[in-house]
């Protein structure tokens, strides 16, 4: 779609431009953002793509080109269904100036949500809907609407906390200050938008918005009369252009016209200063570029008329007279209402000046007539007090909110006044069963003499098993420490004596053999030192981790043990990364043995699917086979350390028993869950569960 800024006058009058080309502009980005969420988001992103493209040539094919694409789309998805009704609210509203229909586009943008009730989900979406609306109701002089259509978008969209959302927000709101005149705070508005669109998408879209913000602000300062202020941000637009759209090579038309739009607008600045010398050529340079074909015209033809101001401020009556006659035929060809206004007070001061008083009437009474024109047209948008609207929509707000909290506070005072009744009788039924009970107290003290004994007794038995526990533990420890050295060595002098030459097979075989069975016996050792050791939060080593980037990199590792069976690992990862507070080592370490048993339990052939996905403030992950099943006999002893539930692989790979026992003390660990579900003819799907929720606090702290 076409990049459009323009000259000072041009903003504060002609509202269409700026406040719509621009803004539908930055809608796309907003709308476009979300769209990588959904499955159908890469294809109908090349139908929107094809269609901008297409628009900027030939508007009414780009948009039967998406009526046609699009009719052979299903299950589209909310924002990308809200994204064609945008586009053809902006052929409507730009193009063919049925704003009625344009409204009808906007209400089903609305409708399409509201239906849904997913407001808070597609909150940029419900707010592009909102300005959308506003803006049409704004050109069709509804200005009361359009301002409640505004506070309805920004009401949904900071409830988002998305500042890009936001900017767009304080765009509207400096384009209505500065057409209701109020410059000074129609450039704080735009500043603000600037610094709220830091956050959007860093592509040509927001480089493009963010220049026009710098010029607007420079604009309104400008018409304030805060002249430095204006020149510097004038200064700052040139600035920002050239550094930042440098890395858009293939823009550089769009650069130009740009560029010589601030030049026009920063020239008129230097009109006022008497500053001829250097608004002359800012002037010319803007007009040689903006005459161009496809360039922007209408800005020319305003910028050509203060170039006649500076002639006749400069005294050139002849240079004036061709410039206007130049002026005259290019109205005739691109219309522009303020041009016309201005073109008509330049001819009839010529013609005064030359002393031919009834041209000068004539120009005279149509500059009057076609500034009355305009005026009057302006008069109902100045005489409107946004700002009282504004503040009564949020009084209102604040009432509706309270009445809500009284019905709530009213709701709360009768569950207190009920669970007040139910005390009542609880302390009644406690009374009468206290008189029952009187004479039994004897009995029950006894009783209760009875089970604290039984209770010390549990108490000395358990802590005696702890202690065995633990001195078990330490026997393992120790024995499997003692072992794992020699064994050490022997697998060493194994590997060695199989780099030898000179071996016979049958030597080969046994040194295999012998190798193999200390890897065996070194991998037992090592689970069983990691299942006595007593694992808490507090020993923990946790740090926050991507979890797309663990599974990934778990599955990465895994891929060449199941090649060995030709088995495939499917991965399928969150869309939006997602960051817990965990010991990376640990659960990489469960992970690995899920997927290493999955690999182990399933034919040559098989295809393992691991997922991760959000679950509330939870992320699951689940790691699914199609192998041998858990019988359901043993089902309850799977998690047991030394079970007896081990089985072969099935190409007889060992099982020692001790691994989900030590995943399963990993994730209680961390709070978490584990568990499975299995049929022996479909086979098993082990899940984990992590809490997400104190990743998102820590994460709120850093930020």
């Amino acid at each position: 779609m076409p990049y459009i800024t323009g000259d000072y006058r041009y903003l504060h009058k002609n509202y269409h431009p700026i406040f719509c080309a621009i803004t539908c502009l930055i809608i796309f980005l907003l709308t476009s953002c979300d769209k990588k969420s959904h499955t159908s988001a890469p294809d109908l992103s090349a139908i929107f793509d094809n269609t901008n493209s297409i628009y900027d040539t030939n508007p009414t094919r780009a948009i039967r080109y998406m009526d046609s694409a699009m009719a052979k789309q299903k299950n589209v998805s909310i924002p990308d269904q809200v994204e064609y009704y945008r586009m053809h609210f902006y052929y409507n509203d730009q193009n063919t100036k049925d704003y009625n229909k344009a409204l009808l586009y906007t209400d089903s943008m609305q409708n399409l949500i509201e239906v849904t009730q997913s407001e808070k989900k597609y909150a940029k979406q419900y707010s592009v809907a909102a300005f959308s609306k506003g803006d049409v109701l704004f050109k069709m002089g509804k200005f009361s609407d359009a301002y409640r259509c505004y506070y309805q978008g920004k009401k949904i969209g900071s409830s988002s906390f998305d500042s890009c959302t936001m900017g767009e927000y304080s765009y509207h709101m400096g384009m209505i200050m500065y057409k209701q005149e109020h410059y000074k705070q129609a450039a704080s508005h735009f500043i603000q938008s600037f610094n709220e669109s830091k956050t959007c998408t860093d592509n040509f879209a927001t480089f493009y918005r963010n220049q026009e913000l710098l010029d607007n602000a420079a604009l309104s300062y400008h018409r304030a009369g805060m002249l430095s202020e204006a020149e510097s941000y004038y200064q700052r637009t040139l600035e920002y252009i050239k550094t930042e759209g440098a890395k858009y090579s293939s823009k550089t038309r769009i650069m130009e016209v740009s560029l010589s739009v601030v030049y026009g607008n920063l020239a008129g600045l230097y009109l006022e200063k008497n500053n001829f010398a250097k608004a002359e050529p800012l002037l010319k340079k803007s007009i040689e570029t903006n005459l161009k074909k496809g360039n922007d015209n209408r800005d020319a033809e305003l910028t050509e008329l203060k170039l006649a101001h500076l002639y006749i401020d400069a005294h050139k009556p002849a240079l004036l007279y061709n410039l206007l006659k130049n002026i005259r035929a290019q109205l005739d060809s691109v219309k522009n209402i303020d041009a016309e206004v201005d073109w008509n007070y330049l001819m009839a001061d010529y013609y005064k000046k030359t002393n031919d008083l009834k041209k000068a009437l004539y120009y005279f009474d149509a500059y009057d007539e076609i500034k009355d024109s305009v005026t009057n047209a302006n008069r109902k948008l100045k005489e409107s007090d946004f700002n009282q609207q504004f503040k009564d929509l949020e009084d209102q707000s604040t009432i509706k909110t309270l009445r809500s909290d009284n019905k709530v506070q009213h709701m709360y005072l009768i569950v207190a006044l009920v669970y007040a009744i139910m005390a009542l009788i609880i302390i009644l039924l406690i009374f009468l069963n206290w008189r029952r009970s009187k004479n039994s107290v004897k009995t029950l003290s006894d009783l209760n003499k009875k089970v604290n004994e039984q209770k010390l007794q549990l108490e000395k038995s358990l802590a005696e098993l702890e202690k065995n526990g633990h001195e078990k533990d330490r026997i393992l420890r120790a024995v499997s420490h003692d072992l794992r050295n020699p064994i050490g060595g022997i697998a060493s002098l194994t590997a060695m004596m199989l780099m030898e030459e000179g071996l016979d097979s049958e030597q080969i075989e046994l040194l295999n053999l012998i190798q193999a069975t200390t890897n065996n016996s070194l991998e037992l050792i090592n689970e069983i030192l990691e299942a006595t050791t007593t694992l808490s939060a507090k020993t923990l080593n946790k740090q926050y981790v991507d979890i797309n980037v663990l599974l990934t990199h778990s599955v990465e590792l895994l891929r060449f043990k199941a090649a060995e069976k030709n088995q495939k690992i499917m991965l399928d990862v969150l869309e939006d990364p997602e960051e817990l507070y965990i010991s990376r080592e640990k659960i990489w370490r469960v992970l690995s043995n899920l997927i290493s048993n999955a690999i182990k339990f399933s034919p040559n052939g098989a295809v393992i699917t691991v997922k991760v996905f959000l679950e509330n403030d939870n992320i699951k992950i689940s790691v699914n086979d199609h192998g041998i099943g858990i019988p359901d006999k043993i089902k309850d002893q799977v998690f047991h350390m030394f079970t007896e539930a081990k089985r072969p692989g099935t190409l007889g790979e060992k099982s020692f028993g001790l691994g989900l026992s030590i995943s399963k003390q990993i994730v209680e660990s961390h709070n978490g869950e584990i568990w499975f579900d299995s049929d022996p003819s479909n086979g098993t799907t082990f899940y984990v569960r992590l809490k997400k929720q104190p990743a998102k606090k820590n994460r709120l702290k850093l930020l």
